[in-house]
């Protein structure tokens, strides 16, 4: 709960300062002509603390909170007093991989940016999907819970299918990136994690 409370208080502090600062914001969100062209690779991360509007980031700490303490009580069962390193492994490598894809997209696009943490929270729902397969995940005004695994499979092609048409303003690509390396680091880390996530759904 510790890590999880923490990133949501920085965060909140972070996006706060810049929707009061418009010159901190314009530095610390992610530019992929400044990456590239300036050498500002601390774009790479420090826009996933930043938030376009209050909604934006009500949404995503609500989401963090929700699924950050599944992972955390799985990952200090599985790591031990190593869960704090691998939380924090999860998090800040979902940052940098799941913008990769815009990056390569629009390095040479001065206009484009971005801001959130919508992938980094991506990887951690993902996690807790692998880690506690029987939840039921809620979606906003819908009072029956989906299936964790169902979700999931529905995530997935969702963000892909709307990341290939790519006429909307969300970061789709990093959704659907931060989700597999949610999979992937979880399972890299702790393959035993995957045949847990069998037993518990009876399929073994």
């Amino acid at each position: 709960m510790e890590i999880t409370v923490g990133i949501i208080g920085i965060t909140i502090l972070v996006s706060v300062l810049g929707f009061s600062s418009q010159g901190v914001f314009t530095r610390c969100r992610f530019n992929a002509y400044d990456v590239r062209h300036l050498q500002q690779w601390y774009r790479f991360f420090t826009y996933g603390f930043f938030h376009a509007g209050w909604f934006h980031l009500l949404v995503n700490m609500i989401e963090l909170y929700s699924f950050g303490l599944v992972v955390e009580r799985g990952f200090y069962s599985y790591f031990g007093s190593r869960y704090v390193l691998y939380y924090l492994l999860l998090y800040g490598g979902a940052l940098l991989l799941s913008i990769l894809p815009a990056y390569g997209k629009h390095r040479n696009d001065v206009f484009y940016n971005a801001v959130g943490a919508s992938g980094a929270i991506a990887a951690v729902v993902f996690a807790s999907i692998l880690l506690e397969p029987a939840q039921r995940i809620y979606l906003f005004f819908i009072p029956y819970g989906i299936p964790a695994p169902v979700f999931g499979l529905l995530y997935l092609a969702y963000e892909y299918y709307m990341s290939k048409r790519g006429k909307d303003n969300i970061g789709h690509d990093a959704h659907f990136w931060g989700a597999i390396f949610g999979v992937i680091f979880t399972l890299a880390n702790k393959p035993e994690i995957f045949k847990g996530f069998l037993l518990q759904l009876g399929w073994i």
